[in-house]
């Protein structure tokens, strides 16, 4: 393993301890808010959707630790970053029909902006080194 590959190694390390965090934290987030949905304000189908969605997030990346190769690591990272897109979805749904105040909803999106920002970062920089691979 070369120097290049070996920074590459540990910078996906980093970053993917980053999410596995981030992920997870968020995860717990989102359980929060559905019981409060749930039981605050009555609201059990769109709280269903976003715990789905947002749980699904950190299970998909935890699921991408075992890829059989890197092709399908990105392609879990894919989904995990399609989930994240839908949370997205289903916070600005819940804070414009009022469900969700604005400093929640702000802080909940922000969240959600940081794993979309570092799941589309993990997937360019694990395509790059495919691509690299394939021109050697």
């Amino acid at each position: 393993m070369n120097n290049e590959e070996r920074r590459m190694k540990n910078s996906r390390q980093r970053e993917d301890s980053l999410l596995h965090t981030r992920s997870y934290d968020f995860a717990l987030r989102i359980v929060g808010m559905n019981k409060y949905l749930r039981e605050q304000k009555g609201e059990f189908v769109l709280s269903k959707q976003i715990l789905r969605s947002g749980t699904a997030i950190g299970a998909l990346i935890r699921e991408s630790e075992f890829a059989q190769s890197q092709a399908d690591f990105v392609n879990k990272l894919s989904v995990a970053l399609k989930e994240a897109n839908e949370t997205d979805y289903w916070l600005n749904l819940l804070h414009d029909s009022h469900y969700l105040n604005e400093v929640s909803f702000i802080s909940m999106e922000n969240d959600c902006g940081e794993l979309i920002a570092l799941l589309v970062s993990s997937i360019r920089t694990v395509k790059n080194k495919l691509m690299k691979k394939s021109e050697e």
